[in-house]
């Protein structure tokens, strides 16, 4: 039988063996490829070999945590043994003694001291201990891997394919410390906590919807589609064909501008499924991140979402992902602030897009009542009337006022603000302007809406 001498040596070293785990997790975690990238150009030892497990981070880090967390079971067995040998009765008083010590072992001498020496030492750390990391893998490796497919099974959900422990939490309290520390600013540490959220977000949360889309009929001529990419401000528009869940292709602004060009008659007798792109189609569930990475690689700029039944469900793009990253990207064109109301020299009135319909009416003197069932603001009022997605030029009459929506805001060009002009001699007119088709639009040339992007 071993001795109580020997069990508590047993106990100190593996508590000091999970003290250097913790240290070395925690100096993996922190050390940085590009840090790992210079110090292999200055030739400092034992970069190399630190240079692939840093590059697959998840996987050492892993193998460190189990070899941590076995160490620290093991010493929580021996030292609750030892304490009920010489604490034998009451039968509580040994398990009890032992389990202040390790709960005193665990939070200081495992976690205090060599979390604070692993972050503040992580480069040497790292390049001491990245040979023991890798004896480690490949010993405890297809473990790990065996204990995360468990672990996954078990969990509601889908789980992490290399475990939870190399953990974004933990980069992510790195990002805050960094910003504490004034590395980084407050911006900066809110477009990287964004870098993070990118994989958990799906193209429906960033996805243009069907009804904010703007689009055109594939038979509508080139001079109405490049009137409607001027007008409207989207570079590239759906073309569709007998619905909106029938997108055929996309029309790029560049194409119809050259085709005008070049061929002065094509804008007048050539159709737009002449010049039109093939569309990609994308799944509403696919995650923002590998959707921009396939984007890239395909050199689209923008793609078709469909749900789950196959129809429409909005349009996406590069920049809308890349807003979840940055914030809202603004250009030269876009109007930073809109009044709620102003009155114009020449006696007309220019309106926020978002007022309140029970405040324009206010305003106006204007019964409204039987427009106010789902719409709640001016610019909902134009898009009720038309039937299609109001651009800059839409106009409505309502009452004896002309509504001209104007000052495309924001990069996705939605109407920032309205134009609301008397109509001499004409009272109470209600009706909408409506194209050759009978559809309401913009205009008799600009057929069809469309939601591309820029």
């Amino acid at each position: 039988m071993i001795s109580d001498l020997w069990l508590a040596i047993i106990a100190v070293v593996l508590i000091v063996f999970a003290m250097l785990m913790v240290g070395l997790e925690q100096a993996l975690t922190r050390v940085s490829k590009a840090r790992v990238a210079e110090m292999q150009e200055e030739g400092i030892r034992g970069a190399n070999r630190l240079a692939p497990i840093v590059a697959d981070r998840a996987r050492y880090v892993n193998a460190v945590l189990l070899a941590r967390l076995a160490a620290e079971a093991f010493a929580t067995v021996t030292v609750t043994v030892a304490c009920v040998r010489q604490f034998p009765d009451p039968m509580w008083l040994g398990p009890t003694i032992a389990g202040v010590i390790m709960l005193f072992v665990a939070f200081v001498v495992l976690g205090v001291a060599p979390r604070t020496l692993g972050q503040q030492h992580a480069q040497s750390v790292a390049l001491r201990g990245a040979g023991f990391a890798k004896l480690l893998s490949t010993v405890f490796g297809p473990i790990v891997s065996l204990l995360i497919l468990i672990g996954n099974a078990v969990t509601p959900g889908k789980g992490y394919r290399e475990g939870p422990f190399a953990t974004q939490a933990e980069l992510r309290e790195l990002v805050d410390l960094a910003e504490a520390d004034s590395v980084i600013e407050a911006d900066e540490r809110e477009m990287i906590h964004s870098v993070f959220e990118l994989g958990e977000t799906l193209a429906r949360e960033v996805m243009v919807p069907r009804t904010e889309m703007v689009w055109i009929e594939r038979d509508k001529r080139l001079r109405q589609a490049l009137s409607l990419a001027l007008r409207s401000g989207f570079s590239r528009i759906p073309v569709i064909g007998e619905n909106l869940d029938d997108v055929v292709g996309i029309v790029y602004l560049k194409d119809l501008a050259r085709r005008s060009f070049e061929h002065r008659d094509a804008e007048h007798t050539e159709r737009v499924e002449r010049i039109m792109r093939p569309v990609t189609f994308v799944p509403d569930s696919k995650p923002a991140d590998e959707l921009m990475r396939e984007m890239q690689a395909s050199r689209i700029h923008a793609a078709i979402v469909i749900d789950e039944y196959g129809g429409t469900a909005g349009l996406i793009t590069i920049e809308d992902i890349l807003e979840e990253i940055v914030g809202e990207i603004a250009d030269e064109y876009d109007f930073s602030e809109i009044p709620e109301s102003e009155r114009l020299p020449d006696g007309s009135w220019r309106v926020s897009a978002r007022m309140q319909l029970d405040d324009f009416a206010d305003l106006f003197d204007l019964d409204l009542s039987e427009e106010k069932e789902g719409v709640d603001t001016v610019v909902g009022l134009l898009a009720n009337r038309l039937g299609v997605v109001p651009i800059p030029g839409s106009s409505i009459d309502v009452q004896g006022y002309k509504l001209v929506a104007e000052l495309a805001a924001g990069r996705r060009n939605r109407v920032g603000a309205v134009l609301v002009e008397l109509i001499p001699g004409d009272e109470g007119v209600e009706a909408a302007i409506a194209d050759e088709s009978g559809t309401p639009s913009v205009s008799s040339d600009d057929a069809g809406t469309e939601k591309g992007e820029d």
